[in-house]
């Protein structure tokens, strides 16, 4: 099979079959063998009832129903599990990513060997001051934090090899920087195109200003996990070698100061420097047993963890 194509959605009942028939259109003329895989995240409108009327008249349309709204990376997480093309392509269904984009994407995969094309939405029909600014801060940020370069972390329309898919696991709401995990399980061919953005048809955006809090917070956490995942110690036990030399520091001072140049003055616990040298100190230790709880982490779950190799060459 040569393309997958993973549709996660969420209520989009009145753009489904418009968009099938303009995916087969685009499969039939360009000879491609496809599957198109719906991933329902629960919705409460009749998008299921369509998706089963399109698989009956279909059969290289499937489908996955989640009992309740589980979000976007859950959606995809499923739909890359079971897709089976050696190029997948992830869409939105709200018409805004067009369908005639794939024969390109598919082409820079398979004949110019990248491992992932992330879309870029270079013009966009959203809102300036909810949509632009914030998706232009976002980008920045995760361009500077992952150093993965590309233009539109959040851009729906995305080529993979098959390989990539099955190697990286999206959770959470991670899927906003699935080329930084890409990146981090060793799949460095990552490139961009840029691709029509229209302006929504049908209904209204599910996503609110919210994501751009989570996008961040999502940021800080793949940052450390690319950084210090394998090696927790290394960023905890630096933070507390820091946090014990400070307390360390204003206890050294404390005790010089009384023994012998205030020894009638204050108690060392009336000072404030006390306080301040017994909290950092704490600090220090806590965050060194941190990280010895994360090396240890790492230890027990060192057999579960999967490897990919490229290439083998004379193994049998």
């Amino acid at each position: 099979m040569n393309i997958s194509v993973v549709i996660p959605l969420l209520n989009e009942e009145e753009s489904l079959k418009e968009l099938h028939d303009w995916i087969v259109s685009v499969m039939l003329s360009n000879q491609f063998s496809y599957e198109i895989l719906f991933i329902d995240d629960g919705s409460t409108d009749r998008s299921w009832h369509i998706i089963s009327e399109l698989a009956e008249i279909n059969p290289s349309v499937k489908g996955i129903r989640f009992l309740k709204n589980f979000g976007k990376s859950q959606a995809l997480h499923a739909g890359f599990a079971k897709a089976e093309g050696d190029v997948v392509i992830t869409m939105d269904a709200d018409l805004q990513d067009n369908p005639e984009e794939i024969p390109e994407l598919y082409k820079m995969i398979t004949e110019d060997h990248f491992d992932l094309v992330s879309g870029w939405k270079k013009k966009r029909y959203d809102s300036y001051l909810s949509k632009n600014l914030p998706s232009k801060l976002f980008n920045w940020a995760a361009r500077r934090t992952s150093g993965v370069i590309l233009n539109d972390f959040n851009c729906g329309l995305k080529a993979y090899s098959n390989q990539v898919v099955k190697h990286i696991d999206v959770y959470g709401e991670m899927h906003r920087y699935i080329p930084v995990l890409a990146k981090n399980a060793g799949f460095t061919a990552i490139g961009e195109k840029v691709v029509q953005h229209q302006a929504r048809k049908y209904g209204h955006t599910k996503f609110g200003m919210n994501r751009f809090i989570n996008g961040f917070l999502d940021l800080i956490t793949i940052w450390f996990i690319s950084r210090f995942g394998k090696r927790p110690m290394h960023l905890f036990g630096a933070l507390g070698v820091v946090m014990s030399i400070i307390g360390f520091g204003f206890s050294l001072y404390l005790g010089l100061d009384k023994l012998f140049f205030n020894p009638t003055g204050r108690l060392i616990t009336d000072r404030p420097q006390f306080y301040i040298a017994l909290s950092t100190m704490l600090i220090g230790v806590q965050f060194f047993i941190a990280g010895f709880l994360g090396e240890l982490t790492l230890r027990s779950n060192r057999q579960q963890q999967r490897y990919f190799i490229k290439e083998n060459l004379n193994l049998s």
